[in-house]
């Protein structure tokens, strides 16, 4: 591969108009983007990428959980793919870069390939994965689950959102459930560039995150049952109040997460309170938790705390409890020779790096299970994501793109400056 054409760069500035122009769908007032799994919104987004696509060249092929692959041949089509991309939807008050940056870089690889006359020797193809955020409907990354076998068809069909309105039913709607096969396919590579969404690479002064890891995860949900009553007439001492008991959990969910440093992290995002009255007892809560560690063994423990801290809570508050998890995934390692492609894609484009571990889950956890798969990360300024003012910068935009096509090239080429 070092015999690459001495041009080989991607266009910086379109890349930054395609983000601009994808962030108009879902503006919100604020800077960010709100464009939820399946909604509207996420079709219009949809619609975009497929016809850029189709501008592109691409073929363009939708599996029945409405993944969408967008396909540039290779010089020998019959060769498994080098895969990239990652996400279009977005959280409730989310950002322009989050997942859509992964996705329009691959389309920038694909888009710069095209201006340089270039043919690989396997297709290239740029991948959205469905409902990657989790945020409408869960367990996130559901899509790319389904495709890598973690979960069957029927179950990421059958997820449902608080309105009970399913997957397969939103996917038909807006007319994304297509009719391929979902995974069960060979790939030679897949790679996901991203933002960091945390503040390593920035305070650092680096560019490009090598990512050689990925964080471990287990998602759950807890209904801790009492009984409504009257604010004014009941009794402390006689009180099953839901919400009280809610609360004690929330305290032991941040006692295990500092116990567990470095590298736990415990969130509590998610709360329903009934009947959410001003002057009724609080009979039900349902609420959510988010564990993570990078140390499988110790995202075990974990789990066993809040197991335990659940049950005697339940107990001390005179409550009846439901604990669920819905969602897990032990830590992943990238394949070496994908990282070592990213690393090549480094010193071949000149940018500063580090090698770090993702706190965040992304498609690639799962893909990393049917394929070998690397990650890129660009900073984010403040470490901000998940939030409307979320930002990068073109330039590491840019940069980012650069080492993406370097690492893409190497594993689509059999032979050593495969060009037309």
């Amino acid at each position: 591969m070092d015999t690459l054409p001495p041009n080989l760069t991607i266009n910086g500035s379109r890349l930054w108009q395609s983000l601009m122009e994808m962030a108009q769908i879902g503006a919100t007032p604020k800077g960010g983007v709100c464009r939820i799994a399946l909604t509207d919104l996420d079709k219009q987004g949809r619609d975009l990428f497929v016809r850029w696509c189709r501008e592109a060249g691409c073929t363009i092929t939708i599996d029945r959980i409405g993944n969408i692959f967008a396909r540039r041949a290779g010089r020998d089509d019959s060769l498994a793919p080098v895969l990239t991309g990652s996400h279009l939807d977005t959280q409730p008050t989310g950002g322009k870069f989050d997942g859509v940056y992964g996705v329009l870089a691959g389309l920038e690889v694909i888009r710069s390939l095209n201006d340089l006359n270039y043919e690989t020797d396997a297709p290239v193809e740029v991948a959205v994965w469905t409902n990657e955020e989790g945020t409408r409907f869960a367990p996130s990354m559901v899509a790319s689950g389904v495709f890598a076998g973690e979960f069957d068809l029927d179950y990421g069909l059958s997820r449902a959102d608080l309105d009970g309105k399913t997957m397969g039913e939103e996917l038909a709607r807006i007319g994304y459930a297509g009719d391929a096969p979902v995974g069960g396919r060979p790939l030679t590579a897949y790679f996901e560039a991203h933002i960091e969404q945390g503040p390593i690479l920035e305070a650092e002064g680096k560019t490009i995150g090598v990512v050689t890891d990925a964080q471990g995860q287990r998602w759950y949900e807890i209904t801790l049952t009492g009984q409504e009553a009257h604010a004014g007439p009941t009794p402390m001492e006689r009180r099953k109040d839901a919400l009280l008991g809610a609360a004690r959990v929330v305290e032991a969910v941040n006692r295990i997460g500092l116990k567990h440093q470095p590298g736990a992290c415990a969130t509590v995002g998610l709360m329903q309170i009934h009947p959410n009255s001003r002057n009724v007892i609080p009979g039900r809560v349902f609420f959510t938790v988010d564990f993570r560690h990078p140390d499988d063994a110790v995202l075990a423990a974990m789990d066993a705390e809040l197991r335990a801290e659940v049950a005697r809570i339940a107990a001390d508050t005179k409550l009846e409890s439901e604990l669920e998890q819905i969602f897990y995934y032990a830590p992943v390692r990238f394949e070496e020779s994908c990282v070592a492609a990213v690393r090549r894609g480094v010193e071949r484009t000149g940018h500063s790096a580090r090698d770090m571990v993702s706190g965040a889950g992304h498609d690639a956890c799962y893909v990393a299970k049917v394929t070998p798969t690397a990650m890129v990360f660009i900073p984010c300024v403040d470490g901000i994501s998940h939030n409307e003012i979320e930002h990068t910068t073109p330039e590491w935009a840019a940069a980012g793109c650069e080492v993406l096509l370097h690492a893409v090239l190497e594993k689509a080429s059999v032979s050593a400056g495969s060009s037309r």
